[in-house]
This record gives C-alpha cells, structure tokens and sequence, in this order.
C-alpha cells in the first residue's frame, strides 16, 4: 500500500510541475526524476508479482528468488533516494489552490 500511495504522490506532483510549465525553477529535473521514480516503482511492483507467483519450496527457484529479492530491494531504495531529490527540489503549488491552502483559518 505504500508504493501506492508513493506512486499517486508521484503523478500529484508530476502533475503540479507539468502545471506551472517549463518556465518554472527545476522544471526538467523534477518531470525527469518523477518520471524516473513512476517507472521505477512499475517494475518494483511487476518484480514483487513474478516473486510472488514462484513457489520458495521448489530449490531449484531458491537462487532465483533470491536474486529477484536483491534486485527489488535496489530499486527501492534507489527510489527512496530519487524521492528524496525530489522533495529536496520540490514542486509547489502555484495560483489560486496555493492562496487557498496557505491562509490561516480565524
């Protein structure tokens, strides 16, 4: 559920910075490194579902699953780091839904 919820926080941003356009500070690295991290957790979650379709009893898949597992584990936390960058640059709200999130209620 977590990759979920970090995959529609993804396109949320792409979103945003597709918004405020080109002419925006950080405008390429932000669309190329949320674009990178949308691909990422795709093949994360393709990964995860071959895992999980092969039996760990059989030996034979043992060495196979387990590199699978390694290679999983990679890409996520090489997603965690683009994640990072991306907040680090960040992609803000502009116009009117920032005006209206940013007051203070009375």
């Amino acid at each position: 559920m977590l990759d979920v919820a970090l995959f529609v926080s993804n396109a949320t941003q792409l979103k945003v910075v597709l918004e405020q356009g080109p002419s925006s500070l950080h405008y390429t690295t932000l669309v190329t490194l949320i674009s990178i991290s949308l691909l990422l957790q795709v093949v994360i979650g393709i990964l995860l579902m071959v895992i999980a379709r092969l039996n760990l009893n059989e030996v034979e898949k043992q060495w196979r699953l387990n590199q699978l597992n390694n290679a999983a584990t990679i890409l996520v936390f090489i997603t965690v780091i683009i994640n990072v960058f991306i907040t680090a640059f960040g992609a803000h709200k502009t116009g009117f839904l920032a005006a209206r999130t940013s007051r203070t209620p009375l």
